[in-house]
């Protein structure tokens, strides 16, 4: 039954498309999304928690640290957890499963319960708890509530304010520290980060905190020339570093600045030539949590193309390049959203939202 059950549910997130063709998400698939996120909302564990501790008064329980953002095996997975619920709530109101998802997210995004996670953050030795991918993911989730007229989601909002001021704060003092990049396809990997946040503080009007964040990318990126693209994938990679930094590069610049940056940045990308990067990478095993990284890759690998070649002209051959690399990575990262392992199950639902519902352009 439990087989039958997975195959159900893998037909629902599966749908072939052909290369470079757009598509949208459909109900089914989200369905089955919400079904994934649920499964792992109070999932306590196994967890892993990446805490500090400084004494014994410090080993706590998941819930005891983080009495909202504890399960779906650590603390930045459960929050994009519960960014996938606001999204698929907002996407589709009236869908069969919107009264349990809205019930669920009254119960989470209390405001004690955000106070006390912002207070965590507050303490010394926690201010650079995950710094800086769990920050953005934090913030996409804001971005999503912002200005969201909804009832239930202007309270939200109004309950996530304080969770929402700290990590900025943070952020503001961090960033001008930070000298160099982090370039690796992972979770300290910086210019996904800088482009969520970028994001946020366009939606939420902090001109400050957008002129900071393209400071810094300017600096970290707009040298960049001729990326080489044979160095990827790293083993365990989720993230592509260099289509990281072009989907954040288009954020920075003019579209025609952005087409002559990529001009030199990927130079035979108009050939069809980037090394690896326009071919799906095969997971070996997706029981294992660092390889079933992989699948993450051929996701947001798909999200990046999509999102640079939004801002190309539709003569430019690059455009289809793209895209019908986007569609190849997106249907092989589809296949195992939903594998039955938790390894994968616990986060990689929300890649696949992200990507299939254009977030982020």
């Amino acid at each position: 039954m439990i087989r039958i059950a997975l195959l159900s549910l893998l037909a629902t997130l599966v749908v072939p498309i052909a290369f470079g063709q757009e598509r949208s998400m459909t109900l089914g698939q989200a369905e089955g999304f919400v079904k994934l996120a649920l499964a792992g909302i109070d999932r306590e564990f196994p967890n892993k928690t990446g805490h500090v501790t400084t004494g014994p008064e410090d080993l706590k329980t998941p819930s005891a640290m983080h009495p909202v953002f504890y399960g779906h095996f650590d603390w930045h997975s459960s929050v994009h957890g519960h960014w996938m619920l606001v999204r698929l709530l907002k996407r589709f109101p009236e869908a069969g499963f919107a009264a349990e998802v809205r019930a669920v997210l009254k119960k989470r995004l209390t405001a004690d319960g955000l106070k006390a996670e912002t207070a965590y953050f507050q303490q010394k030795e926690n201010q650079g708890f995950e710094r800086m991918y769990g920050w953005a993911w934090a913030l996409r989730l804001a971005t999503e509530l912002h200005g969201w007229d909804d009832p239930d989601g202007r309270i939200w909002a109004a309950n996530f304010k304080p969770l929402e001021q700290e990590l900025t704060s943070l952020a503001k003092a961090y960033l001008p520290k930070l000298d160099w990049p982090v370039r690796c396809g992972f979770h300290p990997e910086s210019s996904f980060a800088l482009a969520q946040m970028l994001d946020y503080a366009r939606a939420t009007g902090d001109r400050g905190f957008e002129s900071l964040l393209k400071e810094k990318a300017r600096s970290f990126y707009l040298g960049d020339r001729g990326y080489p693209t044979a160095y990827e994938p790293s083993g365990n990679d989720f993230f592509s570093p260099g289509l990281n930094v072009a989907d954040l590069m288009r954020r920075v610049l003019s579209a025609d600045d952005f087409s002559t940056w990529l001009t030199h940045y990927l130079p035979g990308l108009k050939a069809g030539e980037a090394g690896n990067l326009l071919t799906p990478v095969r997971v070996s095993d997706a029981t294992d949590g660092q390889l079933v990284h992989l699948a993450g890759l051929n996701l947001s690998r798909a999200w990046t193309m999509k999102g640079i070649a939004s801002v190309l002209k539709e003569e430019d051959p690059r455009k289809k390049v793209l895209l019908d690399s986007a569609a190849r990575h997106t249907t092989a990262g589809l296949l195992l959203v939903s594998s039955g392992h938790y390894e994968g199950d616990h986060w990689l639902a929300s890649f696949a939202v992200y990507l299939l519902d254009d977030t982020g352009f």
